[in-house]
């Protein structure tokens, strides 16, 4: 029987060093035509796709910038000037692995001599004449632009022809390859399938019955008997096995057992959170009815008292007076306040694609008095598109906007709402000429109730930044102090306004000149001053 062993043993291994050398060549003449094609034929091609999308966006950017002479659409095609060199420039380093290399490397030159003409007798022409013809610069060279540009294309559409053609045929001899590589598992397979029939009695009786063995506990575990000990005696390896499935079970075991207690836990907990939401909105509206009746009539019944009994009371009794309807007034204040900062994000909280500009003019339709009382100028930048909720956006800058206003200096209130791109978010800045905010306090302002001026000072609750910031972090933003210094101060808030803003409907503001300037134009006229800055997503996130 050794003999027998020993005479298949040779047999398979010439299969194999047949079917091997045959593998290897096939490998090699598989290779040499991937990488033909993969690494130099296709990139040329995405390459020439890119060169081909430039010039188009050249052609197109340069003739709009003779129609409009925007700057952008110049800035457009210098741009794509770029583009087109760094895809030119990847291109000719493909060519020396490149097949039928002088064909390809004549029309690469070509293509970009066609171009270099088009830009030097159409583009650089329009350009140059802007100053001059203005909005006819491209009307006057348009038949040099249909000359030279179809002299382009054609360079294109000569050099993907021929691209395209090598890729066929990198194709072709790929196939051919693989064609040779199957040919030789199949002399592989064939050789396995010998030794495979020699091989199934040992395995049959030595593996396959510890096997059957073993799936029969496992099958008995996975229909829910998970106590069910996994054991197989022999063979050593399958043993061993079989106590590593056996230890993965008790550990699953316990990891469900754990996790279903969490569940029940949470389960427990979300049911808890319901019913204290539900009691949080039931304060809600006992806050804004039964709780502010009361502070109504001590307010009315006080000030009635003072009315019908004034002569008969002394300034004593009439400042107790006084003091009692201003703290009820307040109490109500504090109210209104707290209400609105609870509401943030859990009631009338829908988001969605909106002009920031809508909320930014709403808030100065409210602060309008203000504005007028105190004759502050209000400007703005071009303000972009958000993801957010008009009335809590109306609120944001109401707030900031009525801070600026309040904590102004002794000069008119001068007052800019900046915005610039910061990756996927827009950047808003709030810029005010005020009396400014000592660096230290920064962090403090936006906690609730926290102040830096007196009541006595400064009127207010002290939950306006709070509320800005609950705002803006519920739209997934960041608001924050700026204290580079420099330009225009930082927004009044901040200034002695850790009295957070009070909400929309207290704050204060100033006469407006509404305009559309750069924040630059602001920073010149400021004292000490502040500066809020926050992000907001863009109206893109609504898509």
């Amino acid at each position: 029987m050794g003999r027998w062993f020993t005479l298949a043993g040779v047999g398979i291994a010439l299969v194999f060093m047949v079917s091997a050398v045959v593998t290897i060549k096939s490998i090699e003449e598989t290779r040499e035509a991937r990488e033909a094609l993969v690494d130099v034929v296709d990139p040329a091609a995405l390459r020439l796709l890119e060169i081909s999308n430039a010039m188009t966006s050249q052609e197109s950017s340069v003739r709009a910038y003779g129609r409009t002479n925007e700057e952008v659409s110049l800035r457009d095609y210098r741009n794509a000037i770029a583009t087109e060199k760094t895809s030119l420039d990847t291109l000719v380093a493909l060519l020396p692995r490149m097949p039928e290399r002088q064909a390809v490397t004549a029309e690469v030159a070509r293509l970009k001599a066609a171009g270099e003409a088009w830009r030097r007798d159409y583009a650089e022409s329009v350009i140059a004449a802007v100053p001059t013809l203005k909005t006819d610069a491209a009307r006057q060279n348009a038949s040099i632009n249909a000359t030279r540009f179809n002299e382009v294309r054609q360079s294109l559409s000569g050099l993907q022809s021929h691209l395209n053609r090598l890729h066929e045929v990198g194709v072709v001899r790929l196939d051919r390859g693989w064609q040779a590589f199957y040919v030789a598992l199949i002399g592989v397979a064939s050789a396995l399938v010998v030794a495979g029939i020699a091989a199934v009695l040992i395995v049959r009786y030595a593996v396959l019955r510890p096997l059957a063995e073993l799936n029969q506990q496992v099958r008995a575990v996975a229909q829910g008997d998970f106590d069910h000990r996994l054991r197989v005696d022999r063979p050593a390896e399958l043993s061993e096995l079989s106590g590593h499935v056996d230890a993965m079970r008790r550990r699953i075991l316990a990891e469900w057992r754990r996790s279903s207690e969490t569940r029940r836990k949470l389960e427990d907990q979300a049911a808890e959170l319901k019913r204290s939401n539900g009691e949080l909105e039931q304060f809600a509206y006992v806050a804004s009815h039964d709780l502010q009746e009361p502070l109504r009539k001590v307010a009315s019944f006080t000030q009635m008292l003072e009315q019908r009994y004034g002569d008969q009371l002394d300034e004593r009794a009439k400042q107790y007076i006084a003091f009692s309807v201003d703290g009820a007034k307040r109490m109500q204040l504090l109210i209104n306040d707290l209400l609105d900062f609870s509401r943030v994000g859990r009631m009338g909280g829908e988001r969605t694609r909106i002009d920031a500009t809508v909320p930014f003019k709403a808030a100065l339709n409210n602060l309008g008095a203000t504005i007028e009382d105190a004759g502050a100028t209000v400007t703005h930048d071009e303000l972009p598109e958000v993801h957010g909720n008009r009335a809590q956006l109306t609120q944001l800058f109401q707030n900031l906007i009525g801070n600026a206003i309040k904590f102004h200096s002794q000069e008119p209130p001068v007052i800019h709402i900046g915005v610039r791109r910061d990756g996927d978010m827009w950047e808003f800045s709030c810029t005010d000429n005020g009396i400014g905010i000592d660096s230290k306090y920064t962090d403090r302002i936006f906690l609730i109730f926290q102040r830096l001026h007196g009541r006595d000072v400064y009127a207010g609750t002290g939950i306006g930044l709070a509320l800005c910031k609950k705002i803006v972090e519920y739209h997934g933003g960041r608001i924050w102090v700026d204290t580079g210094g420099g330009e225009t101060a930082k927004s009044a808030e901040s200034a002695g306004a850790t009295e957070n803003t009070d909400n929309a409907g207290t704050t204060e503001s100033t006469a407006i000149t509404e305009k559309t300037e750069n924040s630059e134009n602001v920073g010149k006229t400021a004292t000490p001053g502040t500066t809020f800055r926050w992000t907001l997503p863009t109206g893109d996130m609504d898509e």
